[in-house]
């Protein structure tokens, strides 16, 4: 069954962003002349998503009002403000919201360029709820920019995934931090803050880590300089398309 709802985390300090973050928050840092995090929302809405949720910590004022000025979208506010959970946490903190369905989930810094079909819809079309547990969206690192990695994850023949070892650099994938995820993994998992690696550890000992490698490139905008690579690539890449039509 295809996902019906989703979270955006989106309350880090972002403090590699700085200064662009001195005075706002890094979800509202401008891409192309739209915030970081609505371009994660155009994703969702174009995938049908209209029910969000949207975890806010650092200059969360900010964030809320730039939200609830949004009407084309059911958007939920998790508020960290008193203490920030991570990736992990901050998911627990909601996780009731999404009852016994599998999710989505975004990092509001994710930003992909798409070369065939949309990959929020190939990630519900290659979910499993009987075999997974989660179900990562993954790039080869040649397609990606502003990661400075050797990649997180290998990628088996059966599609589940391991962490990355060794000294090889060619075969590594990047976690693109988008993904599937089914609220069982987080049974049992520590209160407050804990990172989202911990459910990854999880499902590949228990062989329920699955991934799907994008079709297409993305980038990684974690810092000022990122965000002028990605908006230079951003025009190359929709000059390309363009003139393929």
């Amino acid at each position: 069954m295809k996902p019906d709802t989703a979270i955006v985390l989106a309350a880090g300090k972002g403090t590699r962003m700085a200064p662009l973050t001195d005075t706002k928050p890094k979800p509202l840092v401008a891409l192309a002349g739209k915030a970081l995090i609505d371009h994660a929302l155009a994703r969702l809405k174009a995938a049908n998503i209209s029910k969000v949720i949207v975890n806010i910590h650092y200059l969360a004022d900010m964030l809320e009002a730039h939200l609830q000025n949004l009407d084309d979208m059911e958007i939920s506010i998790s508020d960290e403000r008193a203490e920030l959970l991570e990736t992990g946490g901050g998911v627990k903190k909601v996780l009731r919201l999404f009852g016994d369905k599998a999710f989505y989930l975004l990092n509001s810094d994710s930003i992909w360029w798409e070369r065939s079909a949309p990959a929020l819809d190939r990630l519900a079309a290659t979910w499993d709820d009987a075999a997974m547990d989660m179900l990562l969206l993954l790039v080869p690192l040649v397609q990606s920019s502003g990661y400075s990695g050797r990649g997180d994850f290998l990628l088996g023949p059966d599609n589940r995934l391991s962490r990355l070892s060794g000294t090889g650099t060619n075969e590594g994938l990047v976690y693109m931090g988008t993904a599937i995820l089914h609220p069982r993994i987080f049974a049992d998992t520590p209160n407050g803050a804990f990172s989202l690696n911990l459910l990854f550890d999880r499902a590949i000992n228990s062989g329920r880590l699955y991934g799907l490698v994008h079709e297409g490139s993305w980038m990684h905008v974690g810092t000022p300089v990122a965000i002028s690579e990605a908006e230079v690539q951003l025009r190359a890449l929709g000059a390309e398309q363009g003139a393929s039509h």
